[in-house]
């Protein structure tokens, strides 16, 4: 039961505990999911979510008085904001707070993958140095870096490649006014003319499987592959073929299709840097996403208006 005098905040799972649910729990009766039913639907005006669950038509269906939908992370993949939209529900999520952290994570697993720094790490640890010196590797010296979409994250990844001193180009839907690096149109032509291909670009149908068994081809045998993006934009069993059979040298991955659940064949491999998914996992950047999820639910209640909503729910709507 919820307490009627207050409207009720559904929450999805844990949303930064220490954040989200003190700040708001004084405004809004606090409603786990697994609490949810006919008694109390009607009361949920708000949904904090952190993409675990899906928010979806269905559940978005049970909610008649539901207005908006604090999505906890950058990517809403998980939040069908097309059937909020439909539904004059606002979507929120929280860009700029986690950029230059996932930048600084990805920047993290490609020196990892490229200078075999936990194969080195295990090196040590089994006595092997006692036996020899650790073989020559790969460097980032002679390699041009193409990163897989060119939105605030992969802007914040390319000015530190620059800082290292290693050309970068990019894919996108459309070129970006406010770069000067080379756009590709085409993924396989750029993945043709790089050493590295960075993914970081939002989930969803539409980026499904973008990178497949074509574009890890035209990578090459001296390519590596690093997704900080989602799980679902690498045709993951391309991308196991192609590290087995070293059409592509390394990958750095931090994310999956079906996480935490990572294929076992992964485990085997040495040409592979495996993460769980961690780029915005800091004290200091996750109490800052939260505070946007309290931020843009506060916002939106007080009549100011979210602060960050999606594209598919505009504010001012219409």
């Amino acid at each position: 039961m919820t307490d009627a005098a207050r409207p009720a905040l559904l929450l999805t799972g844990s949303v930064m505990e220490e954040v989200v649910e003190r700040q708001l729990s004084g405004r809004f009766t606090l409603l786990p999911l697994d609490a949810l039913d006919d008694t109390n639907a009607g009361a949920v005006q708000a949904i904090a979510t952190r993409g675990k669950v899906k928010v979806d038509d269905a559940l978005m269906a049970r909610l008649p008085n539901l207005k908006i939908v604090g999505n906890f992370g950058v990517g809403y993949d998980t939040v069908d904001a097309a059937a909020a939209a439909k539904r004059g529900v606002i979507v929120t999520n929280t860009p700029d707070v986690l950029n230059e952290e996932v930048a600084d994570l990805t920047l993290g697993l490609l020196l990892a993958t490229v200078r075999q720094i936990p194969q080195g790490d295990r090196f040590v640890r089994a006595g092997q140095w006692t036996k020899g010196a650790y073989p020559l590797g790969p460097t980032l010296r002679d390699r041009t870096v193409g990163i897989l979409g060119m939105g605030r994250i992969g802007k914040a990844i390319a000015r530190r490649l620059e800082a290292f001193s290693v050309p970068v180009v990019y894919h996108s839907r459309r070129p970006q006014a406010d770069v000067a690096y080379r756009h590709y149109p085409d993924l396989v032509e750029m993945a043709r003319a790089v050493d590295v291909l960075v993914a970081i670009l939002p989930g969803g149908p539409a980026t499904r499987h973008i990178v497949n068994k074509e574009v890890l081809e035209a990578l090459g045998a001296n390519g590596i592959f690093i997704n900080v993006a989602r799980g679902t934009v690498v045709d993951e069993a391309a991308l196991l073929s192609a590290l087995q059979s070293r059409t592509i040298l390394a990958a750095g991955l931090d994310v999956f299709e079906d996480e935490p659940k990572v294929p076992e064949a992964f485990f085997a491999l040495d040409n592979v840097v495996l993460l769980p998914h961690v780029g915005s996992a800091t004290h200091f950047t996750r109490a800052a996403m939260g505070q946007l999820v309290v931020d843009n639910i506060l916002a939106f209640f007080d009549g100011k208006g979210p602060l960050t909503p999606v594209a598919e729910t505009p504010w001012p709507r219409g």
